[in-house]
């Protein structure tokens, strides 16, 4: 099995949390077969809005929350 990272980001209230504003304007980059794709294009879209505080982009290790008891392995 390939270990999935999904890359996306919106709108936030706090930069310090994960609470997006409007979950209908999130932006998903995409899924990705390995970390560091995920990384790079994590890094690519971060640094577009780099200016603008309410915008975060995170990545979601996908392989973990489909295979929960594998969660020990370093990405």
């Amino acid at each position: 099995m390939s270990k999935l990272h999904l890359v996306f980001g919106g709108r936030v209230s706090d930069p310090r949390t994960l609470e997006f504003n409007d979950l209908t304007s999130i932006d998903v980059v995409g899924v990705f077969p390995d970390y560091a794709s995920a990384e790079k294009a994590w890094r690519g879209a971060a640094q577009r809005t780099v200016d603008d505080a309410e915008m975060k982009y995170v990545v979601v290790h996908l392989h973990r929350l489909l295979e929960p008891t594998l969660g020990g392995e370093v990405a």
